[in-house]
């Protein structure tokens, strides 16, 4: 009897884990989105340092190398102006990932914003928000994007009006989902508490219903940088985008489609990381979706 009590005492009790190692958990459990992480970091890394390791810079011709192959002076050869492809895909991977992240940012920040004061003021600003909301819905956005880049002014920061344009048209539907969700959060204790000791509505929204969405919000952002730089590569392609001199991967992949098949290589080098970056971006997304999401079998037991 007495080893079984000293037994006991010697049982340290188990310390409770926190929401974030939970969550934490069951991401690692995803090898997928593992994988997609770790390949962000990688692209991450490659558009930030590669340009200060990379031999030729984007904007260098080699006057001896017209659409050269690649070879051990040209990684990814070169294009029929002498630029090299590898210099070229990674200063358009570091536009594009810029863009992608800058969009996710503003227009979740617009949607969590926009759905949770709708639906916690009501009234007629709900009604004049959903309005605007149906009819972003409906507008053809890629030839608004498309008619108004056209008209921006030129200079190294006119990608930042597009930005703004895809930022502009990427939050109605996430702003709908953060409305219908702020409909039940409202009725809640703690947010009639804070409402009956006089808090204002936008510290309530700020402080007590937002980070109640936090989930929502989070895998919203991360699957919109997928959608921004997607976006922002159908505008380059069709040279609706990032003008020149300045490049990103929807232009590279739209100067290279021409030559596909005669200089395969200018295409290949810009598509190939496009592609591996949206792939890694959704692995994530779905990642973050299912570790965040307790009902979720995907992501294992805690």
């Amino acid at each position: 009897m007495s080893e079984l009590v000293v037994a006991e005492a010697t049982i340290k009790p188990q310390r409770r884990l926190t929401r974030g190692q939970l969550i934490w958990r069951r991401f690692l459990r995803n090898k997928t989105a593992v994988f997609g992480a770790a390949g962000i970091i990688f692209l991450v890394l490659l558009a930030l340092l590669g340009p200060h390791l990379l031999y030729w810079k984007f904007d260098d011709i080699d006057t001896g190398a017209f659409l050269a192959p690649p070879d051990s002076a040209h990684l990814l050869g070169t294009t029929q102006a002498g630029r090299d492809v590898l210099a070229l895909t990674v200063r358009g991977l570091s536009k594009s990932l810029l863009i992608g992240f800058l969009v996710a940012l503003m227009s979740t920040s617009i949607a969590a914003l926009v759905g949770a004061s709708a639906a916690y003021l009501g009234g007629w600003y709900e009604r004049a928000m959903l309005w605007i909301i149906d009819l972003l819905l409906v507008i053809p956005s890629f030839f608004l994007i498309a008619v108004a880049s056209r008209g921006a002014p030129e200079g190294d920061a006119s990608w930042l009006i597009l930005v703004v344009l895809l930022a502009a048209f990427a939050w109605p539907l996430s702003a709908r989902v953060v409305r219908s969700m702020t409909l039940s959060i409202r009725e809640r204790e703690y947010v009639l508490a804070a409402k009956f000791m006089g808090l204002s509505a936008f510290r309530i929204i700020v402080r007590h219903i937002l980070p109640n969405a936090s989930s929502l919000l989070i895998i919203d952002a991360a699957l919109g940088v997928g959608y921004a730089i997607l976006s922002e590569t159908g505008l380059s392609y069709f040279g609706f985008g990032v003008q020149a001199p300045d490049t990103s991967l929807g232009t590279l992949i739209g100067e290279g489609s021409t030559m596909a098949t005669t200089f395969p290589w200018i295409f290949l080098g810009p598509a190939t990381v496009l592609v591996f970056l949206v792939m890694c971006v959704n692995a994530v997304g779905d990642g973050l979706r299912d570790a965040l999401d307790p009902s979720s079998a995907s992501g294992g037991r805690a």
